[in-house]
């Protein structure tokens, strides 16, 4: 939460002329209703399970190559890593300090899991060894989102896997 995934991931989306999802948004789509009222009503087991089922669909679905931003406790996931990994695809880490990530969430009163300063750093704390998993990592604390696009793109041109 807060890294950067969406303006990253739209921004990179444009870049590559690919088209982006958020995931976020997607699940949202399928629910008819947000995510804090998934978690509200139906509680986080049932919106993880949206989550995994939504990111199966675009993974499998997808008839040309896609720019996705995760939500982010999708990736923490081990069947959406597994799902990740069977179709192939790069996953990309935008890491960020955790105090930055405080501040830019500050307020977010519709991200249920940033509405508690002790769990927010709970979860940064825990997520960040499986963020690491990811094949690259991106620093987004720091500088532009479009700085972080350029970083990625010039590596997607030099062939780095």
């Amino acid at each position: 939460m807060g890294s950067g995934k969406t303006t990253v991931g739209g921004l990179l989306g444009a870049r590559l002329g690919r088209p982006f999802v958020d995931l976020d948004d997607r699940i949202e789509a399928a629910a008819g209703r947000s995510i804090a009222t998934v978690f509200a009503e139906q509680g986080e087991a049932a919106f993880r399970d949206l989550e995994a089922q939504s990111l199966r669909e675009l993974l499998t679905q997808a008839r040309e190559p896609l720019v996705i931003a995760l939500g982010g406790g999708a990736f923490a996931q081990e069947r959406n890593r597994q799902a990740i990994a069977a179709a192939g695809a790069l996953t990309i880490f935008l890491d960020s300090p955790l105090e930055t990530l405080r501040e830019r969430c500050a307020g977010l009163l519709h991200r249920p899991l940033a509405r508690d300063p002790l769990r927010f750093t709970q979860l940064y704390l825990e997520r960040q060894p499986i963020y690491a998993l990811a094949a690259w990592t991106i620093g987004t604390g720091s500088g532009t989102p479009e700085e972080a696009v350029s970083t990625i793109a010039e590596r997607l041109a030099s062939g780095l896997r």
